[in-house]
């Protein structure tokens, strides 16, 4: 919906139509005033490597909040290590799931929808945290009130990403699966 047009307003006068007895007014008034438009379910998948680019781009900073995200290799290293207490399920069940992965985990965001026209392009995307990303949806920022806020320094905050390579030198158990793919595509990014 354009900024001009108060969908209030539209649906206001789709109902006197329909009190008047006009289901064809009503119908015009919807279609010139207020047309549907479906969004496209747009599935996106990005791999480790290109995910982190967009991180280290932002600095591991949600770029709608403002907030310091954490490499996803930290969280779910510290998940391991402590399992009772930073509990992660692989469906992301929410009552089985500590809460900062929902806070702290970063993820790509589309600036403009792609669902609304926005290119699937590296200017278009933005780091942000789950939460965020879930409660924007197929919205833009305009239409929420959200401001797109500075990138971060990857020199000043870098979401424990190097804690994260750190502990791969040390423990032998992360250099498969999850905890290698995502410690290779820091490195790769870092260029350590």
């Amino acid at each position: 919906m354009s900024k001009s047009v108060d969908g209030s307003d539209v649906l206001n006068r789709v109902c006197n139509a329909i009190d008047n007895g006009s289901l064809p007014e009503a119908s015009a008034i919807l279609a010139r005033d207020y047309p549907f438009t479906p969004l496209a379910n747009v599935g996106r998948h990005y791999s480790p490597l290109q995910c982190m680019q967009v991180f280290a781009r932002d600095g591991f900073i949600d770029r709608y909040s403002g907030r310091h995200l954490i490499f996803p290799g930290t969280l779910r290293l510290v998940s391991m290590l402590l399992p009772r207490e930073f509990p992660f399920h692989k469906n992301w069940k929410t009552d089985s799931c500590h809460f900062a992965f929902y806070e702290l985990f970063p993820t790509i965001d589309h600036l403009i929808p792609v669902s609304r026209g926005g290119a699937d392009s590296e200017d278009n995307r933005v780091t942000t945290s789950m939460i965020r990303n879930a409660a924007k949806s197929n919205f833009t920022i305009q239409e929420l009130g959200w401001s797109l806020l500075p990138a971060g320094d990857l020199n000043e905050w870098d979401g424990l990403t190097r804690w994260f390579l750190q502990q791969v030198t040390i423990r032998k158990e992360l250099r498969e699966g999850y905890f290698r793919t995502w410690g290779d595509a820091a490195k790769s990014v870092l260029a350590v």
